[in-house]
């Protein structure tokens, strides 16, 4: 049956989560799997202790949440820096040439499927009452937001990236000939438990994100074992 009602149906969409979804999992991912590496590496090493596996863990947290702090703060500080300089571009355009802006305005709803009149009136109304904000979503595709945060991305960043990383830390405490099992199924468990919590926010497929991270994590692990075992004795 139709529904010919006038209400519309209320839609869940979980788009809107891809921002903060994205920065969360990557930096617990990123904690997780090279924090777990290098304990790892380290515990496969011949002649490793248990004060030298926990301090390149403790290290590795520590180093690794700063690093990631300021490689977003960075990284979002040149967005941040584009963005205000391409408003201000954009302002001063409007200031000294309102029509064209209005009709660079009413082409972009034409060109999405907007009839060019109706497109023309949308245009002189947007201008009439927010003509910097319209150009900035429409023109620009930049969110209104308020812009982009360096120092809140940055903190974010390290957070996640701790959270990842603390439990491998933690599970390397156990006796030392322990290690090489704890912190790789510790690490593995939270992989999986990580891509599913991603999936089931971002409305995707459970066991194809749980199975993708615990693969790659299980690699690196691999390999960095691998590599402390053939290296460690020598050093």
């Amino acid at each position: 049956m139709i529904d010919t009602t006038d209400h519309p149906a209320t839609e869940h969409h979980l788009v809107h989560r891809t921002g903060w979804l994205r920065a969360a999992v990557l930096g617990a991912n990123d904690g997780i799997i090279s924090v777990s590496s290098l304990i790892v590496g380290v515990a496969a090493a011949p002649g490793a202790t248990a004060g030298t596996i926990m301090l390149a863990g403790v290290a590795a947290l520590v180093g690794g949440a700063l690093s990631m702090a300021a490689g977003e703060y960075v990284s979002v500080s040149s967005q941040a820096d584009t963005e205000a300089a391409d408003l201000a571009r954009e302002a001063a355009e409007l200031a000294r040439a309102p029509l064209a802006e209005t009709r660079e305005l009413a082409a972009i709803y034409a060109a999405r499927g907007v009839e060019p009149d109706l497109a023309r009136r949308v245009a002189e109304q947007m201008m009439a009452h927010d003509a910097l904000g319209a150009h900035r979503r429409d023109e620009l595709g930049l969110a209104d937001d308020g812009g982009s945060k360096p120092a809140q991305a940055a903190l974010f960043s390290a957070l996640a990236f701790a959270a990842g990383a603390i439990l491998p830390v933690l599970a390397a405490l156990v006796p030392r000939g322990d290690v090489l099992y704890a912190v790789p199924a510790t690490a593995l468990l939270l992989l999986a438990l990580l891509g599913a919590l991603g999936a089931r926010a971002g409305g995707a497929p459970l066991a194809r994100a749980m199975v993708r991270v615990v693969v790659l994590g299980a690699l690196a692990m691999g390999v960095t074992a691998l590599i402390g075992t053939m290296t460690g004795g020598a050093i």
